[in-house]
């Protein structure tokens, strides 16, 4: 068992472990409210532990293929495979998530990790990637211009967000590890535990070059400040501190490059034609439910907002109104409960200041405060799934509130259209989203709506009974898949196999002859200097 003492974290920084100097924020049990662990960064010599990074982790890096990469990141995954026990322990105590909930985040970083591990054998011993094939700049086919990418000679900064402290983790340092350019992480504070867990994990095994791998728990300032012309940041969090972000001198005039993941309100459509008596509307109806309580809610790509025919909404509601009533809350150490607390006192009044502001031009079809909680009282953090309506087609238009808030929790609220172009015309009220599922069993009709949402979300989920069994559902984010969205969701990218690697990567064209070129085609003797 993991030993909880309210103990002062170490980060990780210029290769050594770092107390802060200041008295710590405290990380604590969602559930009890006892305090767990404390974080603080004050005093660090940030400026050093950059220059640290990009110079030794970052030169040590570049020397290794990507094969070498991705046999490192291999065994970083047996490290974390051999203290995953100790990772659920943590995560109960400071996330408050039951056990299903906590290997959406575990279970999900260390799979992520393995996918990235195997691209590095696919890679080879390259040290840089051929982009597209040369092209002929003349009539004389001489002289020509071969695109390659190499990796960016700076480090990647990442600022992460509470909800997944291990998932939020590897799923950016995994490609950065491969692409050979080191990794210092800023965990959400909140739930800091975890991440500094497995980093000093992978740190104690020795397996990567030092300064490949950094964590920093506690406060974010200063941070940006370090960030040079070819160091990129990578951002997970609220629009308001991504507008921050965007206009930090680091971006507007060093050029740093930035990934932003930002607010979403993700949709679920259940297509025109879909009766109640539909395999495609009890699809709808289960991942809704699923979706709703999963992390109690707290998931970037969780659904807010249902969209179903008029004629299908009061069946909607009572559908997903019945698996709602169906979920046991409350302390995720009993084994009956199926849905966990919020983060913390902090994300538990937001919530409720979130619900209130929604409740005034929506009606509540399922109460959460009909829950009664298992194991905890009404000072933990747990709240039940609250279900909401805009009762009509005309209420879907008016209620301007549902598209534009997002309550990140156990919140959705169901909305219903006149027909298909009502209803995607009101799904791209959310301004640009990082996923929207669409359901029914006419695949002309799927592809239609599909193609149609395509351009303002950076994924859509399509459920027909045929992938009844074998879709990895609406709101898991898969290696292989984009992670990001357009307009208000970020316009980021993550992820999405080896599109992952463009952005560790600084793309350049070489105009040579083709006897130069050809070079190219063996890269194992090319190193990168």
């Amino acid at each position: 068992m993991t030993a909880f003492t309210s103990e002062l974290l170490p980060n990780y920084l210029a290769g050594q472990w770092q107390i802060g100097t200041g008295v710590g924020s405290a990380l604590s049990d969602p559930v009890t409210g006892s305090e767990l662990v404390r974080v603080d960064a004050t005093g660090l010599d940030l400026e050093a532990g950059f220059d640290f990074a990009r110079q030794q982790g970052g030169t040590d890096l570049r020397a290794l293929s990507y094969r070498q990469r991705g046999a490192l990141l291999g065994s970083v995954l047996k490290v974390l495979q051999a203290n995953r026990d100790a990772y659920y322990e943590i995560a109960t105590a400071n996330s408050g998530t039951v056990k299903n909930d906590s290997a959406v985040d575990i279970d999900g970083a260390l799979f992520t990790l393995g996918v990235y591990a195997k691209m590095g054998e696919t890679l080879g011993d390259r040290h840089f990637l051929l982009d597209g094939e040369p092209a002929r700049l003349g009539k004389d086919p001489l002289f020509q211009s071969q695109h390659i990418q190499s990796p960016t000679r700076g480090v990647a900064l990442f600022i992460n967000a509470f909800n997944f402290p291990a998932w939020g983790l590897w799923e950016k340092a995994a490609p950065a590890l491969l692409s050979g350019v080191p990794v210092i992480i800023k965990p959400a504070t909140a739930t800091a535990w975890l991440t500094q867990r497995m980093v000093r994990d992978v740190v104690d095994s020795g397996i990567l070059p030092t300064g490949a791998l950094s964590v920093i728990c506690g406060s974010s300032t200063g941070l940006l400040d370090q960030l040079q012309t070819f160091d990129v940041l990578s951002f997970t969090g609220s629009a308001e501190t991504a507008a921050v972000i965007r206009s930090h001198p680091a971006v507007t005039q060093r050029s740093v490059r930035v990934n932003i993941e930002a607010d979403s309100l993700n949709s679920a459509l259940l297509l025109p034609g879909e009766g109640a008596d539909s395999e495609s509307f009890a699809l709808l109806a289960k991942e809704v439910a699923r979706e709703m309580t999963v992390k109690s809610g707290q998931k970037c790509t969780a659904i807010r907002r249902i969209f179903v025919p008029e004629s299908q909404y009061a069946a909607a509601a009572e559908a997903i109104g019945e698996r709602l009533a169906k979920t046991t809350v409350g302390n995720p150490r009993n084994e009956t409960v199926r849905m966990g607390a919020l983060v913390n006192r902090t994300q538990f009044d937001a919530v409720r200041i979130g619900l209130d502001y929604l409740k005034t031009q929506t009606a509540v079809l399922h109460d959460g405060a009909s829950h009664a909680l298992v194991d905890a009282d009404a000072s933990s953090c747990c709240l039940g799934p609250t279900l909401l309506g805009t009762r009509n087609a005309a209420g879907s238009d008016a209620s301007d509130r549902v598209h534009d808030t997002e309550v990140f929790g156990p919140v959705a609220t169901l909305i219903p259209y006149r027909n298909l172009a009502h209803a995607l015309q009101l799904v791209r009220r959310g301004q640009g989203s990082l996923v929207c599922s669409v359901y029914g069993s006419d695949a002309a009709a799927l592809t239609q709506a599909a193609i149609g949402l395509a351009d303002s979300h950076g994924r859509v989920h399509i459920v027909s009974p045929d992938v009844a069994a074998l879709h990895t559902g609406h709101g898991n984010v898969m290696p292989q898949s984009l992670h990001g969205g357009p307009g208000r969701a970020g316009g980021g990218e993550e992820l999405g196999g080896l599109r992952a690697l463009n952005f560790y990567h600084r793309r350049s064209a070489l105009q040579a002859s083709g006897t130069v070129l050809a070079q190219l085609s063996a890269p194992a003797e090319i190193a990168i200097a």
